[in-house]
């Protein structure tokens, strides 16, 4: 018995050696998750921007998990658990390229706890049901000799039936005892609380600077307000608002069309279909230059929009035509100008029979990724550019009594939603309590309802933000998920 148990120790070992020797480089990991990526990056859910922030969120993590991977002599992991929205394929595509549908996807969600490259890109791969078999072409053997000496410390994997002889603790068993743990909103306060007040300590003058800066911009230029797209960090947003007060002392003449108007920080510089002032923070002054010399043009195009809407309106029986900023993709004035104009000579050629007025009061938002109607929580119509006339006209009549009493619950959402943010901004002492864009007032009505039913000293001062996912962000904001235990 004794010759046997030491001999499947031995054949473990060998088993051990050859895995290690099969591993992967950052480059062959970037590679081989490349499906993966164009599956899930964000600049595919342009039209979905609630998937389009978990992703970007679940990116950021699973690139902070792959970087400690690669850090010689580091041991200290804990599990990661991500969510992401995964694009679907077409079941008969064979291009790459075009194997994606139009606007499906599907929410995945997996845990990490491995301990190397390889068998990390395999469970992501694995988890999102994305085919493995190009990890296997990828010359995994042919690491240096230095990458491979430094294998050879690695912690040897024994049988099983070596921790039952010994005595020893299974360091995989106490792992999945860990995972098996759900996390808590109490556990994970408690152990997060100091890393975030010692982060948001060293971002109180960052955060001051910020707001001085923001208030003797928007006094000097008159703005409505000052925004930014990206959950940036502090210092980030500082940068560019120096950017722009440098540009103000050297162009002051270039900013007189920028009264009233609100200026958004973004991937890419122009004007958005709201009428705000984009400036893309990859842009340098000359770019920004541009768009304030071109801002009485902007205008001229944004009444031309208005009028556009209100001709749609009229041949839709008085149905208010709305972009929402938080729903909606980022688009541009000049691409939501040129929707609009599809939509309105389509309806116009169809001459649908809509009564005057008989839908005022209801909203509908043009979405070019669907294909059929739909109608939202909040009461407006969620109407594809390319929506057949004949259905949308039955879908709205069918929808009209439905869509009022969603309007008015939402009023009454918003209302409860407000109540409770300023009831557990207070109750708990918190500096601030906010959501990011991809959670519903439902989900937050729901999440501070329970918060206020427990006692939460570590938030004290803190600044909250209601997620989908725990995180402490760079400037000691504490991310806890709206569905948390």
């Amino acid at each position: 018995t004794f010759y046997y148990f030491v001999r499947l120790c031995l054949d473990k070992i060998l088993l051990q050696c050859v895995l290690q020797s099969r591993t992967l480089s950052g480059a062959d990991a970037i590679n081989a998750l490349r499906p993966f990526y164009f599956a899930v990056h964000p600049d595919f859910f342009g039209q979905h921007p609630k998937e389009r922030e978990v992703n970007e969120n679940s990116l950021k993590r699973l690139n902070g998990y792959l970087e400690n991977l690669q850090k010689p002599g580091f041991r200290s992991f804990k599990p990661t658990q991500l969510t992401f929205y995964v694009r679907e394929r077409e079941p008969n595509s064979s291009n790459v390229q075009e194997s994606f549908s139009a606007s499906g996807f599907r929410a995945v969600s997996f845990t990490l706890h491995t301990r190397d490259l390889l068998s990390t890109v395999l469970d992501i791969l694995n988890s999102c049901s994305l085919s493995t078999e190009h990890v296997q072409s990828l010359n995994v053997n042919s690491q240096p000799h230095k990458e491979a000496k430094s294998t050879v410390n690695r912690p040897i994997k024994w049988d099983k039936t070596y921790y039952s002889f010994t005595g020893f603790k299974d360091p995989e068993e106490e792992l999945e005892q860990a995972q098996r743990v759900e996390t808590t909103l109490l556990s994970w306060l408690d152990d997060n609380e100091a890393s975030a007040v010692k982060k948001l300590k060293k971002s109180l003058p960052l955060r001051k600077e910020l707001e001085r800066l923001k208030i003797e911009l928007s006094h000097e230029l008159q703005l409505s307000d000052i925004r930014w797209q990206r959950s940036w960090g502090i210092a980030h947003r500082c940068s560019q608002l120096h950017s722009l007060g440098r540009l103000v002392q050297q162009r002051p003449e270039i900013l007189e069309n920028v009264k009233g108007r609100t200026v958004v920080f973004t991937d890419r510089s122009g004007m958005s279909a709201a009428g705000h002032i984009m400036l893309g923070t990859m842009d340098v002054h000359h770019h920004w230059t541009k768009i304030f010399e071109r801002l009485p043009n902007y205008y001229k195009l944004q009444k031309r929009l208005l009028l556009l809407e209100d001709r749609i309106s009229q041949l839709l029986g008085g149905i208010q035509v709305i972009y929402i900023e938080e729903l909606q993709p980022l688009l541009t004035l000049e691409e939501y100008f040129e929707t609009l104009n599809s939509f309105y000579n389509k309806l116009r050629d169809s001459r649908l029979p809509f009564h005057p007025r008989s839908l005022r009061g209801l909203q509908m938002i043009l979405e070019s990724d669907r294909y059929a109607p739909s109608l939202h929580e909040f009461g407006h119509f969620m109407i594809p550019t390319v929506c057949d006339p004949a259905a949308l006209q039955w879908f709205i009549f069918s929808k009209a009594q439905e869509a009022r009493e969603n309007l008015k619950r939402k009023e009454e959402m918003m209302i409860t939603e407000k109540e409770l943010i300023n009831t557990s901004t207070e109750r708990f002492s918190l500096d601030r309590l906010y959501k990011e864009p991809s959670v519903s007032s439902a989900q937050m009505i729901d999440c501070c309802k329970r918060l206020l039913e427990e006692s939460l000293p570590y938030l004290q001062g803190m600044h909250l933000c209601i997620s989908h996912f725990y995180s402490v962000l760079q400037d000691g904001d504490l991310c806890i998920p709206w569905n948390w235990k």
